[in-house]
């Protein structure tokens, strides 16, 4: 996992509240298993929602250039992931996208 410098504001008192879902779940927090479980799921729930605080325009043409082609472009296998906001559960999957690119550059 990533160093504790990049995770957001706020994560303590995220581990602090799963200390207390699990209390209300009818664990016991401080047993070997669970102690370090609420900051464990706090970073996990930060690394799952951390698209929220991404500039999208950032992430989306960080890799644009120019070419001339005139052909079918397939990325497969994309990696995607995002969070249900009902249930807070993660979903993936992976996504493909085709396009048609043409030259439109005077001959």
């Amino acid at each position: 996992m990533t160093p504790q410098a990049e995770f957001r504001e706020g994560l303590d008192e995220l581990a602090v509240h799963y200390k207390e879902v699990l209390k209300l779940l009818g664990e016991d927090p401080t047993r070997e298993g669970l102690e370090k479980t609420p900051i464990r799921v706090a970073k996990a729930m930060q690394v799952l929602t951390r698209g929220y605080t991404q500039d999208p325009k950032k992430v989306l043409t960080d890799a644009l250039f120019e070419e001339k082609y005139n052909q079918m472009v397939i990325v497969k296998d994309i990696d995607f992931f995002s969070m249900c906001e009902h249930h807070m559960l993660p979903f993936y999957g992976k996504a493909h996208v085709a396009i048609f690119l043409m030259d439109t550059s005077p001959v």
